[in-house]
């Protein structure tokens, strides 16, 4: 027999939209107002970060701000970007949450981003995309800790092991791993090779449901998880 996921859960930016070029130029034009330099190099430290952990390294870069001053502004730039430029979507995201949901699988956004930043992305999808959304504002310890994605779970009353998690950084990825769920890799900035993920798939591009069933399926196999 087939074993199905009853969720998908989802990160955000990175894997769902490719926000990251937003923040990094938010995160540099405030480091730059501080007199002090912000590199790509410097931004990739970022990547898949709980938003206090990246504001207390942009404070070491210079920016005389509080933490949660530093999370407001970024957050206040990348919306702003994503009004002014749209949502743009990683290949293959949109069309397969579309089939997730009609193939009757939940999915999930889990988030280290605001929910107000969560939201707003949500909303500009043009279908009722996820069943439900864990934003970093709604968890005591971000990714890596496996906090986010087990809260997930519990808001959708499963058991993590019967999920997929989506992930593109090492951050987010970890947390998918140390949570319990089948964790899918789908590298996008920085590179996830030897760090445990069940599976990397190179984009989402012409991936659909069938093809988690079967990701599912083959992982839970060599696990002994059953429906």
């Amino acid at each position: 027999m087939i074993r199905q996921p009853e969720a998908v859960l989802w990160d955000m930016d990175g894997t769902l939209v490719d926000t990251e070029p937003y923040w990094m130029a938010a995160e540099t034009a405030l480091v730059e107002s501080y007199g002090g330099t912000w590199t790509h190099t410097d931004a990739l430290q970022l990547v898949g970060n709980g938003l206090h952990d990246s504001a207390v390294i942009l404070q070491n870069a210079g920016v005389d701000m509080t933490p949660a001053a530093i999370i407001s502004f970024l957050t206040d730039e990348v919306q702003e970007s994503l009004r002014v430029n749209g949502v743009p979507f990683r290949p293959g995201a949109r069309e397969l949450l579309r089939d997730l949901k009609e193939a009757n699988i939940s999915t999930g956004l889990v988030t280290m981003s605001l929910r107000r930043m969560a939201l707003s992305v949500v909303e500009l999808i043009d279908f009722d995309a996820f069943d439900i959304v864990v934003a970093g504002d709604d968890v005591e310890q971000p990714k890596p800790h496996p906090e986010p994605y087990l809260r997930a779970a519990e808001l959708l009353g499963i058991e993590i092991a019967r999920a997929v998690v989506i992930e593109d950084s090492p951050t987010g990825l970890r947390s998918g791993i140390a949570s319990g769920a089948v964790a899918l890799g789908v590298p996008h900035i920085v590179s996830l090779d030897d760090l445990g993920a069940h599976e990397l798939w190179p984009t989402l591009h012409e991936r659909r449901a069938a093809d988690l069933v079967d990701l599912f399926g083959r992982m839970t196999a060599m696990t002994g998880v059953t429906r």
